[in-house]
């Protein structure tokens, strides 16, 4: 179930919108994170058949190297990030519609439609038009139309935008059902951190058309330092020396210190040198790197763990 990129171009006329890209999506929920312009959506364009790459090459699943749009798009579910739906038209007659489109039988089409409606929570508006649906909703039924051919891999392009509060809550539960109950592989295109951090196990960091870090959340926010706080007791001036011995500190006031050491360092280290400055440590509290701070790290330029010019 991987959808990968090998050395990839894209061009729009003398502009590059991706240069020599290499990736792979595979299994579970990928978030794929960049700045407006970054590449995102010709990458999504692409893999639909929408664009044709100017060099290299993408392969979907077990499917042979020259298989057609139409062959791929059996497999593939899209969700737009711009309103797609015809306005005269009902939440189930959309659906079932884009069923018979992906090539199914008219009456498998109308029980799918039935089917997905009803997971993503809009049984009781099916039959209401579409135009008259909130934002929230019409994101749900686009996102219906994404299932009802019951695809391998999920696209969903900025499938938040627009959303309240609540709205954002109840996408983000059914995108981590998809991925983690149903087996989908989900490409979740998004420049909402948060919104990757809750709902994917990875994630693909784009700028400027280039793969600037990849990889697990795990090994992204893992970094080559890690920041502590720190309590000792007593209050010691002899404990901002004792732990700049082991790596960066800071004295913020009475008995507390901020500390950063290499990711992975023994932490009994820094309990004995506060013992041997005259203190004793009474909390020390390590802090998980931010996915912000490894994207904003990743698109200025920094090295990040995982990551790939």
């Amino acid at each position: 179930m991987t959808v990968s990129l090998d050395r990839v171009t894209i061009r729009y006329g003398e502009r590059t919108a991706v240069h020599d890209l290499s990736v792979a999506f595979g299994q579970g929920a990928i978030g794929l994170l960049g700045r407006n312009g970054a590449g995102k959506s010709s990458i999504l364009k692409a893999l639909l058949g929408l664009v044709r790459p100017a060099a290299g090459s993408m392969r979907f699943f077990d499917l042979p190297h020259d298989a057609l749009p139409a062959q791929i798009r059996a497999h593939v579910g899209y969700m737009p990030e711009r309103d797609a739906y015809l306005p005269q038209v009902t939440g189930f007659e959309m659906v079932a519609m884009l069923g018979q489109l992906s090539g199914m039988p008219a009456r498998d089409a109308w029980r799918r439609a039935h089917e997905v409606l009803y997971l993503v929570g809009l049984d009781e508006q099916r039959y209401r038009p579409v135009a008259g649906y909130s934002t929230g909703t019409r994101q749900k039924v686009k996102l219906a139309s994404a299932l009802v051919h019951d695809p391998k891999v999920l696209f969903l392009d900025e499938p938040t935008n627009g959303l309240d509060p609540a709205g954002r809550r109840d996408m983000l539960r059914l995108v981590r059902q998809l991925s983690s109950d149903f087996g989908k592989s989900v490409v979740f295109s998004t420049h909402i951190l948060q919104d990757v951090e809750a709902v994917c196990d990875a994630a693909v960091v784009m700028e400027q058309g280039r793969v600037v870090a990849q990889g697990s959340l795990r090994e992204l926010t893992a970094g080559g330092e890690r920041q502590h706080s720190i309590a000792v007791e007593p209050a010691n001036p002899s404990v901002q020396r004792a732990l700049e011995a082991l790596g960066r500190a800071r004295a913020d006031g009475g008995n507390q210190y901020t500390l950063w050491l290499p990711d992975g360092a023994d932490l009994r280290l820094v309990y004995a040198a506060v013992a041997d400055a005259g203190s004793a440590v009474r909390s020390l509290v390590p802090h998980r790197r931010s996915l912000e701070e490894v994207f904003l790290q990743a698109v200025t330029g920094g090295a990040v763990a995982g990551g790939r010019g």
